[in-house]
């Protein structure tokens, strides 16, 4: 699997589509959002550019893209309006959107010239000629390689984007082309020792070329604000992010079980995803040696616990989880296997699961400098 060219959140506003099934992100990101506006504060204030360069790393589609483009936009217009009060102050925005090639960009486009006239249309106290200027546009691609020219940013924003891998690991599979992680969609307890080396292979070298990517494109002084899923401590195996995939897997063996899809067919597939663990991020940071963590921080992602419209948590999860997968899974099992069918089957597991025990991913929030 390609997964630079197959690996997209669902597009569109329908009832599977990310637009409609990232609450659970967004509720993550406003959790933290406080470090993101603190940071980027820090940079703008201490460097004042005319010109302020901000990515916004795996930006995917729907209205979680421009909210947070929003907060930042007027964390840095009351900048300027109390400097505005002794000198004059004013500065452009690069704003770059960054996912990749397959993203449903053209819904991003179309909420453009409303989103831009929204800036300065809720409060009579601002103007565009008050205001930054703000110039957006995107740029597809792999975040794991080059994307923007040489010292060209001062801002990187990334939420819920590294803990996906460039690709499924090469060691996943023996000689024949089999995996040798059958029964398991992601690291499971079954799982042998070779599978989580695998993947941790992967993800340190993913990581380092994310690292060396953006040394050459942000500034010095520049900070990155990095929001992805992770792990607590060795263990890969856990009731955290590990376990949302082993819960897959076990509506993967229902549909197995009544003839819905072939067993060798779903022994094939893994998913692109690690969690890291805090120590494994430090370390890779430490090895790069281009970048000071200023700060890490660690959340716990939780749902509702009741039920929202008459929809379960495990249901809501499950949607999540599909707007999601919905591109991969696709790709790999064709017309054979019904969507609704694994999916219903998965929010039914997941509402045993949360009424047994709290399901408990975490969060980490990682803010680097640029040394």
């Amino acid at each position: 699997m390609d997964v630079e060219k197959v690996l997209h959140m669902t597009g569109g506003i329908g009832s599977t589509s990310y637009a409609k099934n990232s609450s659970l992100q967004k509720k993550g990101s406003d959790r933290v959002k406080h470090i993101i506006i603190e940071t980027l504060k820090e940079v703008y204030v201490s460097s004042t550019p005319k010109s302020f360069g901000i990515a916004d790393l795996g930006c995917s589609c729907g209205p979680n893209t421009l909210s947070i483009i929003r907060d930042m936009f007027e964390a840095i217009q009351k900048i300027i309006s109390l400097k505005m009060k002794y000198q004059p102050a004013c500065c452009e925005l690069r704003v770059y959107l960054n996912d990749l090639p397959t993203n449903d960009f053209n819904s991003i486009f179309r909420a453009f010239p409303d989103f831009r006239r929204s800036l300065w249309h809720n409060d009579d106290t601002k103007s565009e000629s008050s205001s930054p200027s703000i110039f957006m546009g995107a740029y597809p691609g792999s975040f794991y390689g080059r994307l923007f020219p040489n010292s060209s940013l001062h801002f990187v924003h990334s939420s819920y984007s590294l803990h996906w891998l460039s690709r499924v690991p090469p060691e996943l599979y023996d000689e024949e082309g089999k995996s040798i992680n059958k029964g398991c969609v992601y690291i499971c307890g079954s799982s042998p020792e070779k599978v989580a080396q695998a993947y941790y292979k992967q993800f340190r070298q993913d990581f380092c070329k994310f690292l060396r990517a953006r040394l050459e494109e942000v500034v010095v002084g520049g900070r990155m604000v990095l929001i992805f899923l992770g792990r607590k401590g060795p263990q890969h195996v856990d009731r955290g992010n590990s376990f949302l995939w082993e819960i897959l897997t076990r509506a993967f063996a229902i549909l197995v079980s009544k003839g819905e899809v072939e067993g060798e067919k779903v022994d094939s597939y893994e998913v692109p995803f690690y969690a890291a663990s805090r120590e494994e991020i430090e370390e890779a940071v430490r090895r790069e040696g281009s970048f000071q963590v200023e700060r890490f921080v660690v959340s716990i992602s939780e749902t509702d616990q009741d039920a929202e419209g008459g929809i379960s948590r495990g249901k809501r999860v499950a949607m999540a989880v599909r707007a999601v997968q919905e591109s991969i899974i696709t790709n790999h099992f064709g017309d054979s296997l019904q969507l609704d069918s694994l999916f219903d089957t998965y929010a039914s597991l997941l509402d045993q699961q949360f009424a047994m025990q709290e399901i408990q991913p975490l969060t980490f929030v990682l803010v680097l400098r640029k040394l």
